[in-house]
């Protein structure tokens, strides 16, 4: 069992060799899917044109699953001794997503916002995917993060073609 003092009162399973590489990875990704789950819901409220109504319930999923693997992920940290931050001053400094707008878009518009917010989303889980290979259950959360994320990005790339 390793434990790092510096993680507060949690006893982490994680090698200590392997405890910076899995905190930062965890943290990467958590600022990620909160803003991927802001970036959708935003759109989801500005969203216009002829295919409002499948993109908007479309946005629906995404938002659902987005703060599901939130949550997944913040448990792991906390799991492993790391207190999440999901403040919305650490998401908006740290997220790997460009900002959405505030104005009204077009459904095809969206639809480009969110495959470029999924893109960047999934490739940073792939990076930290890379970085926590000491920790076999961190790995295996984020591969199934990012399974269904790359699902969903072939979903909403096929909307466009």
């Amino acid at each position: 069992m390793a434990t790092d003092s510096k993680n507060g009162p949690i006893t982490s399973f994680v090698p200590a060799e392997h405890q910076e590489a899995v905190s930062g990875a965890l943290q990467e990704s958590l600022v990620d899917l909160i803003d991927l789950s802001l970036v959708a819901k935003q759109v989801h409220w500005s969203v216009v044109g002829p295919r409002f109504q499948s993109v908007h319930l479309a946005l629906d999923e995404l938002v659902a699953d987005a703060r599901g693997f939130t949550d997944e992920v913040a448990e792991r940290a906390t799991a492993v001794g790391v207190s999440p931050d999901g403040r919305a001053k650490t998401v908006a400094a740290d997220s790997a997503l460009d900002e959405a707008s505030s104005e009204f878009a077009s459904d095809d518009k969206v639809i480009r916002v969110i495959t470029e917010a999924l893109a960047a989303t999934i490739v940073r889980l792939r990076a930290n995917i890379a970085k926590v290979g000491g920790d076999p259950v961190t790995e295996d959360l984020l591969i199934s993060v990012s399974a269904r994320l790359e699902q969903l990005h072939w979903m909403w790339e096929a909307k466009s073609v």
